[in-house]
């Protein structure tokens, strides 16, 4: 990737602890409150946190998924749990650490090599990953289909 690339995102107060995300490359926007964890905030919705997860997880499938293809890896599922641990670090609140759990499901288990390699590469990979200063822990999981129930 030679040039820049630029996404827009604007956000707008609405009330209390919540606003709305909107963009100009999206119909759809997306309500964004504080969590519950902190005062006034609000449950069962997305937060800044949970967005900030949901960033490098999703980061991590798409990377795997554009280094699959060119792997020529193949694979019949690919999911990932990603949890996000919010402290207080030299006085100010940050997401330390990220966890990335994703699961890899292969046909066969001669694959298991190449598939652990390529899940490897792309949590390197991930540039959202590597834009934060949060500590990714990352613990792959493969499974061969026939052994799966």
């Amino acid at each position: 990737m030679s040039e820049a690339h630029f996404y827009e995102v604007a956000v707008k107060w609405q009330a209390d602890r919540q606003g709305i995300m909107s963009s100009p490359d999206f119909e759809n926007t997306l309500e964004v409150v504080t969590p519950p964890q902190f005062a006034k905030g609000i449950p069962n919705k997305w937060s800044p946190e949970h967005l900030l997860v949901a960033a490098v997880n999703s980061c991590l499938m798409t990377t795997f998924l554009a280094i699959a293809e060119n792997s020529k890896l193949s694979y019949e599922q690919f999911e990932s749990n990603g949890v996000g641990k919010l402290e207080v670090v030299d006085g100010k609140y940050m997401i330390s650490e990220v966890e990335l759990n994703p699961i890899l499901v292969i046909a066969n288990e001669e694959d298991r090599e190449k598939a652990m390699r390529v899940l490897q590469k792309s949590e390197a990979a991930c540039l959202i990953s590597n834009s934060i200063k949060s500590k990714i822990i990352f613990t792959p999981e493969i499974k061969v289909a026939s052994t799966v129930s």
